[in-house]
């Protein structure tokens, strides 16, 4: 077994503590307070000049397989089911395979604020048009000189801002921004964990370093928190920072382990990125297949 020592991250908020930073950030992100959030900062010439990105027309898909089996770290994972077998009645003349699909998703609002027939707030139709622009993936583990970053392990602004100047490139408005801890090769090579007790992901205070860059959207391969948590009396700190103060779309458990060594055989950690949400008009979130354009 490969693991390594966590290194000791920023210290744990206080409630008070998270609260000032929570009207920081709100603050610094009055700018994406409409129906669109940061996608505001997606603007028509800021996507014209994403496609500026691509140079060999190589596609990676950032999306983890869909499982279907239950493990320690998914125990509701997607059902699949098919029907039009063999033996089903065929008098009608049509005959065909069907596939029937049910999965768990989730957005960021509270559940006092939906019905039964869907989400009253913050719905996935905010991004029916798609999400085009400019990806940026930044490889925390890679700047460690280490595999992956071990459960419990925080992402720092001061990590995000080092590992821009080992990767040559910079985070700038209306990117879409992609954080690398390792989660899933950790997986692979370790097999399946309790992910809901502990896992690597970004501190709270990493967040004013998006504020001040004004990204548009936030992805990672863990679910962007640490668990457990570094917050006192908040479970996901990340995911209300993200989406109640600074209005972004989080993508969670993704995987970048077919995309990181292509961008280090490249030289070049960015590329045009697409994002297609399903048209769920009153659901909170969509399964997506997230992919790099380099």
């Amino acid at each position: 077994m490969v693991t390594h020592t966590r290194r000791a991250g920023p210290p744990r908020l206080t409630a008070d503590e998270f609260g000032v930073l929570y009207r920081r950030l709100l603050s610094q992100a009055a700018w994406a307070s409409g129906d669109r959030g940061a996608l505001d900062a997606l603007t028509p010439d800021r996507m014209v000049a994403a496609t500026r990105e691509v140079r060999t027309g190589r596609t990676v898909t950032l999306a983890a397989p869909v499982e279907t089996l239950p493990g320690p770290d998914n125990p509701e994972p997607a059902k699949h089911r098919m029907s039009g077998q063999p033996d089903e009645d065929t008098s009608s003349g049509l005959h065909f395979a069907r596939d029937s699909f049910a999965m768990n998703v989730h957005g960021g609002v509270s559940a006092s604020s939906v019905t039964a027939e869907g989400a009253t707030a913050l719905s996935v139709e905010a991004a029916r048009d798609g999400i085009v622009g400019r990806g940026v993936l930044l490889d925390i583990p890679r700047l460690r000189g280490v595999p992956w970053l071990e459960p419990g392990d925080h992402v720092s602004a001061d990590d995000l801002t080092a590992a821009e100047t080992a990767q040559h490139v910079r985070v700038t408005e209306g990117d879409l921004l992609f954080v690398r801890v390792g989660h899933r090769r950790r997986r692979a090579e370790l097999g399946a964990w309790p992910a809901a007790d502990a896992r690597a992901g970004l501190h709270p205070s990493a967040l004013e370093f998006l504020a001040d860059r004004r990204v548009a959207v936030l992805g990672g391969d863990g679910n962007n928190d640490t668990a457990p948590s570094s917050t006192e009396g908040v479970d996901f700190p990340v995911h209300v920072l993200a989406i109640h103060a600074l209005g972004l779309h989080l993508l969670d458990y993704l995987q970048f382990e077919d995309l990181a060594p292509v961008c280090a055989a490249e030289g070049r950690w960015s590329f045009l990125s697409v994002i297609a949400p399903l048209r769920l008009p009153e659901a909170t979130g969509s399964p997506v297949n997230p992919t790099a354009v380099l």
